[in-house]
């Protein structure tokens, strides 16, 4: 399995550790098993001095075994807790647009599922480990008692790892379907949370999501679980009546057949009822590092970014003067074959200290040219030049540090960070909290905000507050007077863009709000995935009637 491969390449002396001591209590448990035939059922010899010798085994076998069973699980645990870490890192530095590919449904259901199936695994492991190479040894003790009651046995024993094998294939197959449909869930409960304004105003629209679409996915993850769970318990129980055929036909082949005597017959049955417990639970376990294997194979199948530890990035120098769009053109990933919606080629210069207002109507690519704008996305062609210096891979991520923005899916975090992603200005701060009038909406607890529960237009106050609280050069708006009353709305357009020029912010401003497109430096229009500037007669007539333009 590759899921043991990666962790044996990444934890081999731990793993080499914990395999010798399972190689330990293997060797124990056969002693204890030769210590029986010897002096408890060939004949008792001092019995005060057996007693002690077989009780110090048995103790001494639980510890070795407990020792050995604990450092598995600990690995693994441990194992799990850094597979998380990185998968985390690695969506952190994932590109967006790889990220919106994907969809939330998916990444939140490989960070439960996924992350939960495999850390079943790593608890169960140890019983799988102990099944096998307690089996072995037996195998090889046996084999010195009569050889040929071996043979017979093995037989029937590789007859049941068969069937069982037969049986857990199609475990490992609908498992496989299980996780499937849980991304579909996952999917549903995302609309069913996300979408509950709107299921709730229309019952027919709440009835289509829960019959058509929910039903059908909970019915085919209840019927792909039912088959996995009735294929396993089919093992189980399988392996269970193979071992005790096997112990009547140790009695058959010795007692009615002569192949060996009747102590060997009761070492050879008790031999298989020790071993009947351990090849249960190592049956038993195998499902459970199938389903981790599916649950590993969908993390890869993510396509995340390289795993990198830390988040240094170079800072690029706050006095730049122009940047600069030359050509660029992006265009999304195609789907069903179809040709994904494509923007460019731009060619734009913005100078420091600019503020710019952005119009266009819905799907024109005005978001997307932000995202262009932020680094967020990677253009398909053409450049980005801050001062000259080209964007690329190399510095993208510093380009990025200069912007700080309140998109319209924006989330909103409950803490206030600096520069540098120390402890906020609260001189800056109190400013603020008075220019937005958020001042007697938020509590504070040092520098977090204990009471994010506010109506929308104040979630994007908080939400320009944070961004200011950054300190960034270029502060990127997107439709953000869009939730304000009227009377705040005037405010943003006659004040805080003034406050904002005062700080030396550049500022771009996705904006519907033709009565105050005077209040821009330059006015810009994106329509079909072309961006022009709009001036003199153009920009006249988008401020008189921007309204029947965006629709």
């Amino acid at each position: 399995m590759d899921l043991l491969r990666v962790v044996y390449r990444h934890y081999r002396l731990p793993f080499i550790g914990i395999l010798l001591l399972s190689l330990a209590s293997a060797g124990l448990g056969i002693s204890v098993i030769a210590f029986i035939n010897r002096y408890l059922i060939e004949h008792i010899s001092e019995p005060m001095m057996v007693l002690p010798q077989f009780l110090g085994l048995v103790l001494l076998l639980m510890a070795i075994t407990l020792a050995s069973q604990l450092s598995m699980t600990t690995l693994g645990h441990y194992f799990v807790y850094q597979l998380r870490n990185k998968i985390i890192k690695q969506i952190l530095d994932t590109d967006i647009i790889r990220l919106e590919q994907l969809g939330s449904a998916k990444l939140q259901a490989s960070l439960s599922s996924d992350i939960r199936n495999i850390t079943i695994a790593f608890v169960r492991l140890p019983e799988l480990i102990q099944g096998v190479i307690l089996t072995i040894g037996a195998a090889a003790y046996l084999s010195w008692l009569s050889p040929g009651i071996l043979a017979v046995t093995a037989i029937s024993l590789i007859i049941t790892i068969l069937g069982s094998w037969y049986l857990v294939s199609h475990v490992y197959r609908h498992l496989n379907h299980v996780r499937t449909a849980e991304d579909q869930l996952y999917k549903n409960y995302q609309s069913v949370i996300d979408g509950r304004n709107e299921l709730a105003l229309n019952r027919d629209r709440a009835k289509a999501l829960y019959e058509l679409t929910y039903q059908t996915n909970a019915s085919t993850y209840r019927r792909h679980i039912i088959l996995a769970d009735t294929f396993h318990l089919s093992a189980v129980n399988w392996s269970n009546i193979m071992m005790l055929a096997a112990i009547g036909l140790v009695f058959f082949l010795a007692n009615s057949l002569g192949w060996a005597n009747s102590n060997v017959a009761a070492t050879f049955s008790l031999t298989l009822l020790f071993l009947r417990t351990p090849l249960l639970q190592a049956v038993g376990a195998i499902p459970t590092l199938l389903s981790a294997q599916v649950a590993f194979n969908q993390l890869r199948s993510l396509e995340l970014a390289e795993y990198e530890t830390g988040f240094e990035v170079n800072r690029i120098k706050s006095s730049w003067q122009t940047l600069e769009f030359r050509e660029v053109h992006f265009q999304y990933p195609q789907t069903d074959d179809k040709p994904g919606f494509d923007v460019g080629p731009i060619s734009l210069t913005i100078h420091n200290g600019e503020q710019l207002f952005l119009i266009g109507g819905n799907g024109s690519g005005k978001s997307t040219f932000a995202k262009l704008l932020t680094g967020l996305y990677t253009p398909s062609s053409g450049s980005v030049l801050l001062d000259g210096a080209m964007i690329d891979i190399a510095n993208r991520q510093a380009y990025r540090q200069l912007f700080s923005s309140v998109f319209t899916d924006f989330h909103l975090f409950d803490e206030l960070l600096g520069p540098k992603g120390e402890q906020a200005d609260p001189a800056l701060v109190e400013i603020w909290l008075n220019h937005l009038n958020m001042k007697e909406k938020l509590n504070f607890d040092g520098e977090r905000i204990t009471n994010i529960q506010l109506s929308q237009g104040q979630k994007k106050r908080l939400a320009l507050l944070l961004a200011i609280a950054e300190e960034r050069d270029f502060v990127l708006l997107d439709e953000w007077a869009a939730d304000q009353d009227p009377q705040f709305r005037r405010v943003f357009y006659h004040e805080l863009l003034n406050y904002l020029r005062e700080m030396g912010k550049t500022v771009l401003a996705i904006s519907h709000d033709d009565h105050y497109f005077e209040k821009a430096d330059r006015l810009i229009e994106m329509n079909k995935g072309k961006l022009t500037e709009l001036s003199g007669q153009e920009r006249a007539l988008a401020s008189q009637d921007a309204v029947s333009k965006l629709g």
